[in-house]
């Protein structure tokens, strides 16, 4: 393998379009030399969420422009790379096939070698990136999709612990934000009404945490959100802004308590981990973090969060998870396909209730 390697990574799997260049050297720490991420928060905003042809329209247009800035950004040409790296899923399928058919393109016009990428794998491999950890250890994957507990033993071994068995967190804020009234994405919004909130007002429940294990449940959660908000609305004819706060602090506390408790359920069930890792962009959230950060500090483990920029969808990720598998031999052709799942766990069952969607990833 040659003594360094200079990777193009595309991300298209949602409503972020990202481009980013990632080098390695032999004996030196990777370095990010280009990240460009250019969301869709505008044209989603009129609908309270996502709109999947919407976004892949704005990947088809935009991810070309997004590469370009990015080699010009790291003052690359296709010449100086050695591999171009693609989500090619889980995610919605209109942009992941638009990430992937970008990809062959390039790799077909320069000869690239063509490494797919599990998106999941980006955000469970970002720690490697930003803090050269060690395998194995122990990573929270919470996000707008997907929420997990894996054993991360290598780029390509992951071992799932546990995972929800219906909305994952972001999902629930995202919902939650919704009906509360609260711009999109929902994360930032709740955490922000929360901040001015008395979590205690509301005895909201903690999900599974009477039951053993390490799955999840957030969907009952915002169903007692719904019926405590429409409570205050019958009562007063409508809430007010303490009563919206009070709501947030309350469900962002739920949250909180459950992926800590089966974070610390997850440690005790993956005693050769050697730190708690957490990624994906419920990992931005403030209090989450916080949480997750004295539960390692009591378990004697090294906590390790990406910078915030890196927990949400990026291209960088994508990049390293494409560096990783590239030095391990892995090469894909024009066969490449776009999944909308793809587990990382291949060999772990099913999560139930995953729904009319299928398998959860």
């Amino acid at each position: 393998m040659a003594d360094t390697l200079t990777i193009l990574g595309l991300e298209s799997s949602c409503d972020d379009t990202a481009a980013a260049l990632v080098r390695l050297r032999v004996g030196e720490r990777p370095e990010i030399l280009a990240s460009v991420v250019e969301g869709q928060t505008a044209l989603h905003a009129a609908y309270g969420g996502v709109v999947p042809e919407i976004a892949a329209r704005a990947h088809a247009e935009r991810l070309d422009l997004c590469v370009e800035r990015a080699m010009a950004e790291a003052g690359l040409g296709f010449g100086d790379l050695d591999a171009v790296a693609v989500t090619a899923g889980p995610g919605l399928i209109g942009g992941v096939l638009s990430g992937v058919m970008v990809a062959k393109g390039i790799a077909a016009a320069t000869g690239l070698p063509l490494v797919g990428v599990n998106h999941l794998a980006g955000h469970a491999l970002t720690p490697r990136l930003t803090d050269g950890l060690d395998f194995p250890y122990l990573m929270l994957l919470a996000s707008g999709g997907h929420c997990q507990f894996l054993a991360v033993s290598g780029p390509e071994e992951f071992a799932r612990i546990g995972g929800t068995i219906d909305d994952a967190p972001g999902e629930a804020f995202d919902k939650t934000a919704k009906l509360l009234a609260l711009s999109q994405p929902g994360g930032p919004a709740v955490e922000r009404a929360a901040e001015t909130g008395d979590p205690a007002r509301f005895a909201f429940p903690r999900p599974l945490m009477d039951r053993p294990g390490c799955d999840m449940s957030f969907s009952g959660l915002k169903t007692a959100l719904l019926r405590a908000r429409d409570r205050i609305i019958a009562e007063k004819g409508g809430i007010t802004v303490q009563d919206r706060a009070d709501l947030c602090a309350g469900f962002q506390a739920a949250v909180r308590d459950v992926l800590a408790g089966k974070a610390a359920r997850a440690l005790a069930a993956c005693p050769e981990a050697t730190a708690l890792a957490v990624a994906g962009g419920v990992a931005a959230n403030r209090a989450i973090r916080a949480a997750l950060e004295d539960l390692a500090d009591r378990a004697g483990l090294p906590f390790v969060a990406p910078p915030l920029w890196l927990c949400t969808d990026n291209a960088a990720m994508i990049a390293w998870a494409g560096l990783e598998r590239f030095r391990l031999g892995a090469r894909d052709d024009m066969a490449l396909a776009a999944r909308p799942r793809w587990p990382l766990d291949r060999r772990s069952p099913a999560l139930i209730g995953a729904g009319k969607k299928g398998a959860k990833a």
